[in-house]
């Protein structure tokens, strides 16, 4: 469902992301992951069409990155680390709004976002204000845009970043229930919810891929130390 090759993307004299490969299959949650600064956010905004790569080729469902923009766009739903919220609209009314955007047509929309409300737990604060709702709940209409019209795909970047236990609880429950209707890719520095959620796991240091497997194999390489040991070893220079 996705393939990256040789994935490289220059800022002047930094490389933020250096020659990286790895594929994701469809229906899998890869956790991607490294410390700030390791190229993550760089490389998920050069996925979702945002920003141009220095070189390399990159493809979702089939589709160049680079060569059919608009058509990668139809298939990725994305979730940045703060979501692109107007707080200052209704929840139905800002859905209603990218729904739009996205150019479903209006008989569908209505039925679409009773889908995507009822399945993000967002119901229940349809008709208020996004300023008035909690962190959780900003969060959750931040997955029920990204999922609006079903999209083969959805790059979430630190989605549960400034959430209390309870509602990473939550969250977490809500992105295993998408696996197989998606395929994910998940941003974190948190191992916690890589170890809850995902399957596979690539980890990033300076841009680079130092890691990329499923967790069983990852811990198989030591078994005397937990993911977060292998992490910190894999990503200290």
């Amino acid at each position: 469902m996705i393939r990256v090759t040789n994935l490289t993307k220059r800022y002047r004299d930094l490389v933020a992301v250096d020659d990286l490969t790895f594929e994701v299959q469809k229906g899998e949650i890869l956790g991607f992951l490294g410390p700030n600064g390791a190229g993550k956010t760089t490389t998920m905004k050069i996925l979702t069409g945002f920003m141009p790569a220095s070189s390399g080729t990159a493809s979702v469902a089939g589709f160049d990155v680079f060569e059919n923009p608009i058509e990668v766009k139809r298939r990725v739903g994305y979730l940045p680390e703060v979501p692109p919220l107007y707080p200052e609209m209704t929840v139905h009314a800002y859905l209603k709004f990218v729904a739009s955007l996205k150019g479903l047509p209006g008989k569908r929309i209505g039925g679409e976002l009773e889908r995507v409300a009822n399945l993000t737990g967002v119901a229940e604060v349809m008709d208020r204000l996004i300023r008035n709702i909690s962190k959780g709940y900003r969060q959750r209409v931040g997955i029920a845009q990204a999922i609006l019209n079903n999209p083969d795909v959805l790059i979430l970047d630190e989605p549960m970043s400034g959430l209390d236990p309870h509602q990473n609880r939550e969250f977490r429950e809500l992105i295993k229930g998408l696996a197989g209707q998606h395929t994910i890719i998940l941003s974190t520095h948190t191992l916690s919810e890589v170890t809850a959620t995902c399957q596979k796991a690539l980890i990033v240091r300076s841009g680079k891929a130092v890691a990329h497997d499923t967790l069983e194999n990852l811990t198989k390489t030591d078994p005397n130390a937990s993911l977060e040991e292998i992490f910190i070893r894999l990503t200290t220079d």
